[in-house]
C-alpha cells in the first residue's frame, strides 16, 4: 500500500507497492519518514477479512512540484484519493485478495482517483479485500472522501514557511468537529506534507486509529497549491 504520490503517478504508486503517499523524495531520517502508518507486511486474505478502512488523501502539489507532466498536475488539485484501504488493528493489512471484476467504467472515478490506471490498481490491490464488487466498493471510496472536510487554506501560503504536522491536523480536526482526534494521521516525506490519512470503521464512519502513526517531524514544509 504505500508508506506512505519521470513515470506518471500511477506508474510510481505499483513501484511503491502502495505503501505510501506518492512522493518522489527518498526516504529521510526515521522521524521524517513517508508514511503515517507502522505496520508489517501481511500475505493476502479472504476478502472482508479486516477491521477498517484507512482513506489516504495525498497532497497532490508535492507530487506535482517534480512530476509536472503527469495527467493529474494541470488542473492543480490539492488533496485528491490515493486509496482506501482495508486496515486490522494489529497494524496488518490485506492485499490482493481476489481476480473479481473491477469497474465496468473506471474513467467515471477519475475525478477523486488520478488515473484510469491508478482507479485499477487500486481495486486489485485493496477493493478485492474489502468484501465489496467494484461498484459498491468505488461508491464507499467516494463515501468516505465527501465525509472529509478539506481546510480551505492549506497550501497557500509561503513555500518556504514552516509548519508543524500537529498545526495541520488541528485545521482537519477544526473542519471535522465530529471525527475522533485520533481517527486522523499526517503523512510527510522530506520534511513536507505527503498526505493526511482518515480512519473509518467498516460502515464508514470515522473512528479513532489502530497502528497508525503521524509524521514525527517537529516542522515539515506545505508544497503549494
Amino acid at each position: 500500500m504505500r508508506a506512505p504520490f519521470l513515470l506518471p503517478l500511477t506508474a510510481l504508486l505499483l513501484m511503491a507497492g502502495c505503501k505510501s503517499a506518492p512522493s518522489p523524495a527518498a526516504p529521510t531520517p526515521i522521524a521524517d519518514q513517508p508514511t503515517a502508518v507502522a505496520r508489517a507486511e501481511s500475505a493476502a486474505a479472504p476478502s472482508g477479512n479486516f477491521d477498517f478502512y484507512l482513506l489516504n488523501l495525498s497532497w497532490s502539489p508535492e507530487f506535482c512540484a517534480t512530476h509536472a507532466n503527469s495527467p493529474e498536475c494541470p488542473s492543480h488539485p490539492g488533496f485528491v484519493v490515493h486509496g482506501l484501504w482495508p486496515q486490522r488493528d494489529d497494524g496488518s493489512y490485506p492485499e490482493n485478495c481476489s481476480n473479481a471484476p473491477g469497474p465496468a467504467n473506471p474513467q467515471s472515478d477519475t475525478d477523486l482517483m488520478p488515473t484510469v490506471s491508478l482507479v485499477l490498481h487500486e481495486w486489485r490491490t485493496h477493493g478485492t479485500c474489502s468484501g465489496l464488487n467494484a461498484t459498491a466498493y468505488f461508491n464507499a471510496v467516494r463515501k468516505a472522501f465527501h465525509a472529509v472536510k478539506l481546510p480551505s487554506d492549506i497550501g497557500h501560503g509561503n513555500p518556504n514557511q514552516t509548519v508543524s504536522p500537529k498545526a495541520i491536523l488541528d485545521e482537519f480536526k477544526l473542519a471535522n468537529p465530529g471525527f475522533p482526534a485520533e481517527s486522523l494521521a499526517l503523512s510527510c516525506g522530506n520534511n513536507r506534507l505527503t498526505a493526511i490519512e482518515v480512519c473509518f470503521t467498516k460502515d464508514l464512519q470515522p473512528e479513532a486509529c489502530q497502528g497508525v502513526r503521524s509524521c514525527r517531524a517537529a516542522v515539515i514544509r506545505v508544497t503549494p497549491q
